[in-house]
């Protein structure tokens, strides 16, 4: 899917308040607690003006992929790492990582089918909403690193989840001997339950499962298990989404990229220290502080980490995963996903 805002020009616009001129940014995120600083006008980008909005992932994708609506936007991390292997530069990204999720939980399977175990999938039909989608890239990377799955011994079927006629957004380049069926007529969770696909990998729960259907269920009953052995084998913690910005504005003003990154750094650093404050239960869960506490620590502190170095086994291992899968057109570097402006940082 190419994006179509070709001959409209963007042209900056200027909020002056205060006696200070700010240069005007509208921005779609979803509304996480480690941007709602930020995005409410709690922090402050230093000469922006944010101007926020606020739908559900899918939307945000589909519109800046394909229209570019606005300057800044959460952004699917392999849509972006796609682009950017066939040399598009029309986003910049930051690293920023809003979402980032483990996705061995993401795989679901009949629950009186043949697949039981990982190892089960080779030679069986196995749905995805789209060969590009971040998650997919994961699971599909831990299955063929963590469980030996050979990826081409699979029969991969491309459909929308819960509604037919969902299509990819980026153009692919698939390893020979890699088999992709095209199924608009039809939805992975129609398919599921029909057993005409065995399993399906989707970040978006299917339907059926989000409303307690007893025949479909996870391939991992206990995810998180296996999921902390994937990240002591690999050292990866998914990254699902960045920020990216037009490419226009990057050109006429390159320290929004730096800007941007501090003030959500900051934003984030605020919301786990609220989190982390526990003398009152500032999240509606039990354990909240344990939980808190053996993420830090599995971390190494920073549990949420932005930036290039602290992610660069994560985005090292994505760049690789998304190549041999067909997704990115060419091995990337992980400067190569970034402005300068973002690659390095002062001291004092």
């Amino acid at each position: 899917m190419q994006h179509t805002d070709a001959g409209r020009p963007w042209r900056p616009a200027f909020l002056e308040r205060d006696g200070t001129a700010r240069l005007v940014l509208s921005c779609a995120i979803s509304d996480y607690d480690h941007v709602r600083d930020l995005t409410e006008g709690r922090i402050r980008a230093e000469g922006i003006a944010l101007l926020p909005m606020r739908f559900a992932v899918e939307e945000i994708f589909f519109r800046f992929v394909k229209f570019r609506e606005w300057e800044v936007s959460e952004l699917s991390f392999a849509k972006y790492v796609s682009l950017r292997s066939q040399g598009d530069e029309s986003i910049v990204g930051i690293p920023v990582f809003p979402s980032r999720v483990f996705r061995h939980s993401s795989i679901y399977v009949r629950a009186d089918g043949p697949v039981t175990r990982p190892e089960d999938l080779a030679g069986r039909r196995v749905g995805v909403p789209e060969w590009a989608q971040t998650a997919a890239v994961y699971s599909r990377g831990a299955l063929a690193r963590q469980f030996g799955v050979d990826l081409r011994s699979v029969h991969w079927v491309q459909a929308g989840v819960n509604e037919p006629g969902r299509a990819e957004k980026v153009a692919l380049a698939l390893p020979e001997g890699l088999r992709l069926e095209r199924r608009p007529d039809s939805s992975l969770d129609a398919m599921l339950l029909a057993g005409e696909l065995d399993a399906v990998l989707s970040a978006h729960p299917p339907r059926s499962f989000l409303a307690g259907d007893p025949r479909i269920r996870r391939l991992f009953p206990e995810p998180e298990a296996v999921e902390r052995e994937f990240l002591a084998a690999t050292g990866v913690f998914p990254i699902m989404h960045l920020v990216g910005i037009r490419a226009e504005v990057v050109r006429q003003f390159p320290w929004v990229c730096g800007n941007l990154l501090s003030a959500f750094e900051a934003a984030k650093q605020a919301a786990v220290a609220r989190a982390r404050e526990f003398t009152a239960s500032r999240i509606p869960f039990a354990w909240a502080q344990t939980a808190a506490d053996r993420a830090a620590a599995l971390m190494g502190g920073d549990p949420w980490p932005y930036g290039i170095e602290p992610n660069r086994t994560t985005l090292d291992a994505f760049c690789a995963w998304a190549h041999e899968q067909g997704v990115a057109h060419r091995r990337l570097r992980p400067e190569e996903l970034f402005p300068p402006e973002v690659q390095a940082r002062f001291r004092i």
